[in-house]
């Protein structure tokens, strides 16, 4: 049935335009991090990945730093936005709209990467971590980074959101290389639980810029994508914030 919606941008790149390629790497994942990976990982020792992550997350550091930088240099330098407040989608004879329909996409297609986090959690057997906020938040930036773009394009009011968790997994995924390092540095990094604050900033900063971007009268951005936004911004603010207090305050009250 989605199929009989039109594709804002119809651009022949993997993961793009139709529905059933992302459909299926999310259902894959479901099923193997919930059942499978656990019923193969039941009678065997955790795989010892630790090579495997330094790569990754070096990987994922370097990639989001460059996407970051990009994303400055073509919104600051460029300036193809003349208001912020109303970001619009460039035409198609936009010259920068290559450039924005590339750092859109390159983003859509990193939370699609950002599933290998769950997988290695599995084959590691640290179940513990696969909470259901994790879950939610992972289903959810893969399945909405593809609605949005499929119903509305690449870029515009979506580029100040990708930026705001671009940035905030720059901070997460430092981290994760420098655990990874040393098991044991992991009680050292004193600022593991100022991710999560970072975190909830930045929903807290999506939730802003759309309310303020839905303020705006002459502002043609689509309701849609501004409601759902500024619902799930709050959704994940307060299962954040409760994470937040379970893992850090609490412990430091028990």
């Amino acid at each position: 049935m989605f199929e009989l919606f039109p594709i804002a941008d119809p651009v022949p790149w993997p993961f793009a335009g139709i529905f059933w390629p992302i459909a299926t790497t999310i259902t894959v994942y479901l099923i193997f991090v919930l059942k499978l990976g656990p019923m193969v990982m039941a009678n065997r020792e955790p795989f010892n990945l630790r090579g495997v992550l330094k790569v990754y997350n070096l990987f994922q550091v370097i990639f989001n730093i460059l996407l970051v930088l990009w994303g400055l240099h073509a919104v600051l330098w460029k300036r193809p936005y003349p208001d912020f407040s109303c970001i619009m989608t460039l035409p198609f004879d936009h010259e920068m709209k290559n450039t924005e329909r590339m750092i859109g996409y390159l983003y859509y297609v990193n939370k699609i990467i950002d599933l290998l986090d769950t997988v290695f959690f599995v084959l590691r057997k640290s179940y513990k971590q696969i909470t259901k906020l994790h879950l939610i938040h992972h289903v959810y930036m893969a399945s909405a980074s593809y609605f949005f773009t499929r119903l509305y394009g690449y870029g515009g009011h979506f580029l100040i959101l990708a930026g705001l968790n671009t940035i905030t997994h720059i901070a997460m995924y430092a981290y994760y290389y420098l655990s990874s390092q040393n098991p044991n540095i992991k009680q050292s990094i004193w600022w593991k639980q100022y991710i999560t604050i970072l975190q909830m900033v930045q929903f807290v900063m999506m939730f802003s810029h759309s309310f303020w971007t839905l303020m705006q009268p002459e502002c043609e951005v689509p309701f849609l994508p501004i409601f759902i936004i500024l619902f799930m911004s709050g959704v994940m603010f307060v299962m954040f914030s409760d994470f937040y207090i379970k893992a850090y305050l609490k412990k430091k009250t028990t």
